[in-house]
């Protein structure tokens, strides 16, 4: 008779934060107050950009799909971790694990894409300025973006599948304040080998690469800013494309340090800590940096703001005439 499969585990516990009892209510406002603020900012951004003709370019195009996959991002992974923060404990079903680790997969491959995918925008635009608009063409931006979305769809679903085929006999509680890779592992009560080498493979594949491809974008970039004759152009341009690398580092950073070295156990602490970094950090911090660094973007706010106040000017104005 064949090999079946023996889970009984049908929800797991997440513990999250559970041994920083005395901190629950505060480290509940800051996320809850990190997350309002991602959602609000990458909607304003995704607002701001659809009603003004001029960011009607590629750079803004890759920026709105970013801010549209921080807020689905952010809330696959907020939401649960503040019900755990209210309840000290939260239980969740074996399929709704799946999910939210499919999503997470999904997701964060997805944003991986589309930050290399960017940092290609940018070298073409500061390196190849005269060209830019011919290499990066309307129908280019499309499939980029096509392409980003399709691939990291595509990525989600090995590691979720690979995890809901193991098998499962308890204990159910995961260290961890979401369904994450790691700590699924080693639940397991079978054997996660060709799991962990199969998850490893695929992390150096999406992480590694689009990195290093990153990396090598803002390498070009930098060179070129090198050879700008004037000093406070060159400062100017640095400044904001240095913003880019190091929040681009600080997400690629830690997410490596998770997912290449299935090996490397962490203890749960220091892996919440770095999680912290890559789910509720970077997705506030991305579309911030990318759109408040921009002189084209922030010119658009006020001109939006202006014609809001404008409106609402004229009717004040008129309320008072009829009175």
């Amino acid at each position: 008779m064949g090999p079946q499969n023996v889970s009984t585990v049908t929800e797991f516990q997440l513990l999250g934060f559970q041994n920083l009892l005395e901190w629950q209510t505060l480290l509940f406002a800051i996320f809850l107050f990190i997350y309002f603020l991602t959602v609000t900012g990458n909607i304003i951004i995704i607002a701001v950009v659809s009603q003004d003709q001029r960011l009607c370019l590629p750079m803004y195009t890759f920026l709105q799909h970013l801010s549209f996959l921080e807020i689905w991002y952010t809330s696959t992974i907020v939401p649960p971790l503040l019900a755990n923060l209210l309840s000290r404990g939260h239980a969740i079903s074996f399929p709704a694990c799946m999910a939210q680790l499919y999503f997470f997969v999904f997701l964060g491959a997805t944003e991986c894409f589309l930050l290399a995918t960017m940092a290609y925008d940018r070298y073409l635009a500061i390196c190849n300025p005269l060209r830019y608009t011919s290499l990066m063409s309307a129908e280019l931006c499309t499939k980029l973006v096509a392409i980003s979305w399709s691939a990291g769809v595509s990525t989600g679903f090995l590691p979720s599948l690979m995890i809901s085929k193991l098998d499962f006999c308890g204990p159910n509680q995961i260290d961890h304040f979401f369904c994450d890779l790691p700590p699924l592992v080693q639940l397991s009560c079978s054997s996660a080998h060709t799991t962990e080498m199969a998850i490893s493979v695929l992390s150096i594949a999406v992480l590694c690469i689009c990195f290093f491809l990153t990396l090598v974008s803002y390498v070009f970039i930098v060179s070129s800013i090198l050879r700008i004759p004037s000093a406070s152009g060159r400062m100017k341009t640095f400044s904001t494309c240095g913003s880019h690398l190091a929040v681009v580092s600080i997400y690629y950073g830690t997410m490596i340090s998770m997912y290449v070295s299935p090996n490397t156990h962490l203890s749960p602490e220091i892996s919440k800590i770095i999680s912290v970094f890559y789910t509720v950090v970077t997705p506030l911090l991305n579309p911030v940096i990318y759109s408040l660094r921009n002189k084209d973007f922030k010119a658009a706010v006020r001109k939006i703001m202006r014609r809001k106040c404008g409106v609402y000017g004229v009717r004040v104005k008129g309320s008072f005439l009829v009175r």
